[in-house]
Formats: structure tokens, sequence, C-alpha cells
């Protein structure tokens, strides 16, 4: 190999290490992000949602806790949960001692495969095929999934695993449709209300505007189509790390789902574009949250900072 050869190949291996310190680094750089969704009636209070998504706890990340925690600070009139809280079998206390200043507040769950199974070691060129799920078999390890979903409902939560519900928040009649995981096909779309297919804030009791949300954990085709179709006025879903790995000018490589790339995270319309802009009359608001965590046998991000999404609600323009 000549000089110059041997510099460009050293240089090349520089920068890959770099690129790799980068990533792991990456992943303790969370970031709050902020968005304005025009969902409400003309006059109606703003409503401010936290989504977050993803922790994948494990009992060490004493610096995530602390910054979870310290979201209490915002305030926000409601707190949604999309799921993948746990990545450890001893990860629920730290789950619960993250969200405890959160828990005071109004919110709603679902949960996702990290909440039942606990992370294994795969191949994660897996995840550039057009399915990426493997079947580990009997070397599943269980989670405390039904006893963190108890502590979220002891603390007044609203749990949406194949269900309705409802609240009303600042103001605001919230009625929910949620479903259990679709990475998993635990998904089963609730029978709908006599509200379904009703999309638009409209008044509900006592003349208050109502919204209707959808709330799942993967946001696989069918399951935001059925939210679509039911009315919903807003979707919330978690589970593609916003692709992980993203290319700086080209964005997420995969979503770990049948959702395209350009909505890997995010707020979106679907089945359109958002709604208000030109082809998105029909459209539901759509934010996929890029959260929190990663696998801890795929400790690394790039391009794409963890993160949790103060979402706003205001009134559509008039």
């Amino acid at each position: 190999m000549s000089a110059w050869g041997a510099r460009l190949a050293g240089a090349t291996a520089l920068a890959g290490l770099g690129s790799l310190a980068w990533a792991l680094a990456e992943t303790s750089m969370f970031a709050l992000r902020t968005h304005e969704v025009p969902v409400l009636p003309a006059g109606a209070r703003p409503l401010r949602v936290l989504h977050l998504s993803d922790l994948h706890l494990v009992p060490s990340q004493r610096h995530k806790v602390a910054w979870v925690r310290d979201l209490g600070r915002l305030e926000p009139d409601l707190v949604i949960t999309t799921g993948d809280n746990m990545a450890h079998p001893d990860a629920m206390p730290s789950v619960l001692e993250a969200y405890a200043p959160l828990l005071e507040r109004p919110g709603a769950f679902v949960l996702g495969s990290n909440d039942y199974f606990a992370p294994y070691p795969k191949n994660p060129a897996r995840y550039l095929l057009p399915d990426a799920r493997t079947d580990p078999g009997d070397e599943r390890v269980h989670l405390p999934a039904e006893e963190l979903a108890d502590a979220f409902r002891r603390a007044g939560w609203q749990d949406l695993t194949n269900r309705r519900d409802a609240v009303t928040v600042a103001g605001t009649d919230l009625s929910f449709v949620g479903v259990d995981d679709p990475h998993l096909e635990y998904d089963r779309f609730p029978a709908p209300d006599g509200a379904a297919g009703t999309r638009g804030a409209h008044p509900g009791t006592a003349g208050r505007p109502r919204l209707r949300l959808g709330v799942t954990h993967a946001p696989y085709r069918r399951v935001l189509d059925a939210m679509h179709a039911d009315g919903c006025d807003l979707v919330l879903a978690g589970h593609t790390h916003g692709g992980q790995l993203c290319v700086p000018g080209f964005g997420a490589l995969v979503t770990n789902s049948d959702l395209d790339r350009s909505r890997a995270s995010g707020l979106h319309g679907w089945p359109g574009p958002r709604p208000g802009a030109r082809g998105g009359e029909d459209s539901t608001w759509l934010h996929v949250s890029a959260g929190l965590g990663t696998s801890p046998y795929a400790p690394v991000r790039f391009a794409c900072r963890p993160e949790a999404c103060l979402l706003t609600l205001v009134p559509r323009p008039a």
C-alpha cells in the first residue's frame, strides 16, 4: 500500500471511530421537541400534551430518569405514553421513579413489546428487511407489564389497551381510542361508539369542545387507517425511534413497521398531507415520537436525538 493509501485508510478508520463515538454519545443528548397542532375549535383554550415514548429504561440509566422527572416542571395538561418503557426485568421501579411527577397529571397509556418482553441480541442488519421481526421462541424473558399498567391505572391514567375511554381536561372533552402493540399483533380495534367517524372538534357535554385522540405504540398502516376512519383528530405513536440511525439530508433508513420513512418521526398527516395543506382536507394529524431510548444491545443513535415532545393543541385557523 502506498503512503497515500495508508493515510487514506487511517483517516477513514478515524472517521468511523469518530462516528461511532458520536452515535454512542447521542443516546444521552435528550431533546424536548415542541409542536403546535391546530385541532381545536375557535375560542377553545390551548391544551398542552406531553408525549413520551420508548424509554427502554435499564436501572443504571440515572441520567435518563432525572431528565424525565424534570419534565414535570412543564406542567402539561395531559401526559400520553406510547409504550416500550422497560428494557430490563428490574426496570419497573426506575420507570415509576421517572414518571412520578407526571403521574400527578391526567394521563393515558398503551404498552409496547418492550413492556411485555425484554430485548435480546439480534443481528441489526435485520432492520433493513421488509419485516425485521424475529421469533425468539421460549427464550423470551417476560417483563412486569401488568404490574406497570396497574401502577399507571392507580395513578388515574386511562388504560387504552384495545379500549376506549374519555376524560375532561382543561375544559376540553377528550375521547380516546387505543390498541395494544401492533408490532406483536396484539391490536384489536375497539368497537365503534356513537361518535365514531365524526372527525373535527365539536361541542361535548355542556357545550365544551370535544376532541378524539388515537393512541398506539407502533404506527402500522392498518391501525392508522382504522383510527382515521374512526374520526380521530390526532393520532399519537412511537416505536420507530425516528429511524435511530439517520443519514443527514436523507433521513431515516427504516421505521421497523410498514410506515413510510418520511413519517418516521415528527408531525404529519394521515393518510395524506397535513390537514390544512393542499390534499390534506380529509387527513388526520399524526405525531410519531422518536422516543428516548434504544435497545441495550444497540445503544447508538445517529442524527436522531432521543426526544420527548410537547404538543400544544390550539384552535384551527379561522
